[in-house]
């Protein structure tokens, strides 16, 4: 029985994805693009793409911890610890003690990066505008609206039981 499974299996053809029909290749595309070309414009100023959704998050409020600041940009401890570390090299941020909890650190944003708020948020909103020329406004309320369901449904995924009903990582 399992080799006629098996025989099976493998006399069928592989499936193909194109890739100009495949989700994950497009949005993975599409957030390269949108990665080059924010960072065309803010690099000169001493940023990478790679700390923006930081300081997006620490221009929105400052002062967060850095388990407060992965929640908020979804992304892992030890990849906010390098990237905060070389934030704060770069003069973008300074970490206090928290003033209610010694244990804990607060992320502040430093003057300088305080300085480059409005030109970062330009560069955003420019490379923004280039990506959705030619859709009307409706048309980008649309897609933001899919895109936030394609995300609510991957994270959703992400937090079920799997085969042996534990929560998947």
């Amino acid at each position: 029985m399992v080799e006629a499974c098996a025989h099976a299996v493998s006399d069928r053809a592989p499936e193909t994805l194109a890739r100009d029909s495949s989700l994950g290749y497009q949005i993975n595309h599409l957030g390269r693009l949108l990665a080059q070309a924010l960072h065309r414009r803010i690099a000169p100023l001493g940023v990478v793409p790679g700390q923006f959704a930081q300081m997006l998050a620490l221009f929105e409020r400052d002062g967060l911890t850095q388990r407060e600041l992965c929640e908020r940009v979804r992304i892992e401890q030890p990849t906010m610890a390098n990237t905060l570390q070389r934030m704060e090299r770069d003069n973008l941020i300074r970490r206090e003690p928290d003033p209610a909890d010694g244990r804990r650190t607060r992320v502040v944003m430093t003057a300088r990066a305080r300085d480059l708020e409005d030109h970062l948020l330009t560069a955003a909103l420019d490379v923004n505008a280039i990506a959705t020329s030619g859709l009307s406004g409706d048309e980008v309320s649309a897609f933001m609206s899919t895109l936030s369901q394609i995300i609510n449904n991957l994270e959703a995924a992400d937090h079920r039981p799997g085969p042996d009903n534990t929560e998947q990582p």
